[in-house]
């Protein structure tokens, strides 16, 4: 892989990484629920997955999952199902004061509980292991060895998507200060509610080619 193919990709992960999708919902709705420094913890989880689908696509495995007879169908109904679950579950949330403070995380929202949270938001979206399988290998040059450029590849991507979780969970903290309003905070609810359930009900219509 050459220079110029690294920056190539770097170009084209900016630009999809930036784009607005489960995972940067999840940071931006985690950071204006519970500040900056604690939506960190999420993205550690969101990128987690992000990681291990990428390396497991790295070590060949995405295409021997999406060889097996339904286990992509299997994914693909497990995500929507989680998505829509956490989009009613934002549509029904009571509206309660926003903290921002860097007091202790609520025994019901610990730190284990916000990073399997955007773990599972990471895993749960196919499309990862359909983006892993057919758009890395565009970048690695057969005539060298493939393990170095994977790792160069899945590390460039982690870096660019940790960027994007940072631009995003800075937009839900200055957002969150026009929230303290109940008929506002109830609205953004259902907004990030039908949002999610719109990005599982999108994942119907994804199929591997």
């Amino acid at each position: 892989m050459t220079l110029h193919t690294w920056w190539l990709f770097v170009a084209a992960v900016f630009l999809l990484s930036g784009t607005p999708g489960p995972n940067m919902l999840h940071i931006l709705s985690r950071s204006v629920e519970m500040g900056m420094k604690r939506s960190i913890i999420a993205m550690a989880g969101c990128l987690s997955a992000i990681v291990l689908v990428l390396s497991a696509s790295a070590a060949g495995l995405t295409t021997l999952l999406l060889a097996l007879p339904g286990a992509f169908e299997v994914l693909r109904y497990a995500g929507v199902a989680y998505l829509v679950f956490l989009g009613i579950k934002a549509w029904r949330s009571k509206v309660t004061p926003l903290d921002v403070g860097d007091a202790p995380l609520p025994v019901a929202v610990s730190g284990a509980a916000l990073f399997r949270g955007g773990f599972a938001i990471g895993i749960s979206n196919p499309k990862l292991i359909l983006f892993a399988a057919a758009f890395f290998p565009q970048f690695i040059d057969p005539a060298l060895p493939k393990a170095p450029q994977f790792a160069i590849l899945v590390g460039s991507f982690a870096v660019v998507e940790t960027f994007w979780y940072g631009v995003y969970a800075s937009g839900g903290r200055s957002l969150s200060r026009y929230l303290s309003r109940p008929a506002i905070k109830q609205a953004f609810n259902r907004v990030t509610g039908a949002i999610f359930i719109g990005f599982g009900l999108a994942l119907l219509k994804i199929k591997p080619s």
